[in-house]
């Protein structure tokens, strides 16, 4: 089928964009910058122009939507903008030219009100309870697709959790940075189990939430590699394959999100192109599980990991000294 991607010049969007070509689909993506996919055609344009919208969807059977704004900090109207605004103009145009297929792509985030998540599934989203305007705008865009299901327009919304892997500029070259600088602190000895997503797994998992639209419409899954680890163990064998020395230093979860709830503040004063060392959200991300349930994401998607944690920190390892 003819499949719009947009935000696929970002690292997962161009993962899914190359596994829909390989899977023998006309690919289309939507973003500010070329995708560097090989096999796609680009349109640049924002997700918030609808006639750049409507260029990328003419005749397009399958819209799957990663566009978004994506960080720790900054203007609470920018995120509303993108990710709220931006899956409204999408979900309009898909449906005036004929989409029969929507995947949103969203983050288990929409879901977590700061408690641990321990064997669960895909929770309904909850603005109201998800921290930080990147959660609460990404909570209100699945809201906002699930809603538009039909008959006429298969709606599935596909939430992949800490998404890692060679050439990553988000996850990995983040815990890299402060790793290197110090900045990467263990909270409460980094023993929260947490759940990751190696990239080749995210990617084939977005594509069976297409694929699948018919079974699985309506609903929102989790998708991970199923390998739950302690936080710390995880941070270390991705340090460790690039090459840093992991986080030796550890802070209480409380002094830890009174501190990130503090730099918050501080950074709203002086907002720049930099992110805050330490937010509350990230506080609570690195202090609670976050651990999923896969039995009915896998059974619903006709889908399974085919690359385990393992095997993606060999991966990674060889990609640092390939490029070292």
């Amino acid at each position: 089928m003819i499949v719009t991607v947009t935000g696929a010049s970002g690292y997962l969007g161009r993962a899914v964009a190359a596994e829909l070509v390989s899977a023998g689909h006309d690919v289309r993506t939507l973003q500010r910058r070329p995708s560097r996919v090989d096999g796609v055609t680009d349109v640049l344009g924002s997700i918030t122009d609808p006639e750049a919208v409507s260029r990328a969807l003419e005749g397009a059977e399958g819209v799957v939507h990663l566009a978004a704004k994506v960080s720790l900090a900054g203007d609470p109207a920018e995120f509303r903008t993108v990710n709220v605004g931006g899956t409204r103009t999408l979900l309009e145009a898909a449906r005036r030219t004929g989409a029969s297929r929507f995947v949103q792509v969203s983050s288990p985030s929409v879901a977590h009100a700061g408690a641990s998540l321990a064997g669960v599934g895909a929770d309904p989203a909850s603005p109201a309870d998800a921290r930080g305007e990147y959660a609460r705008t990404k909570a209100e865009a699945e809201l906002l697709a699930l809603a538009g299901d039909s008959p006429g327009m298969r709606v599935v919304a596909v939430r992949p959790h800490l998404v890692w892997g060679p050439s990553d500029t988000q996850l990995v070259a983040r815990i890299v940075d402060r790793a290197r600088r110090g900045r990467l602190p263990l909270i409460d000895g980094g023993r929260a189990l947490v759940d990751s997503t190696y990239i080749d797994n995210a990617a084939t998992g977005i594509v069976a939430g297409l694929h699948r639209a018919d079974e699985a419409h309506g609903r929102a899954f989790v998708i991970t590699n199923g390998e739950p680890r302690p936080v710390g163990e995880l941070l270390a064998g991705i340090c460790l394959a690039s090459g840093v020395r992991p986080p030796r230093w550890s802070v209480p979860s409380g002094l830890a999100r009174s501190a990130g709830s503090l730099i918050e503040r501080a950074w709203a004063l002086r907002p720049g192109a930099d992110e805050p060392p330490m937010t509350r959200f990230l506080a609570e991300q690195l202090s609670t599980a976050h651990w999923f349930d896969q039995r009915e994401t896998r059974r619903a998607l006709a889908w399974e990991p085919a690359v385990d944690i393992d095997e993606g920190l060999r991966r990674l390892r060889a990609h640092t000294e390939d490029h070292a």
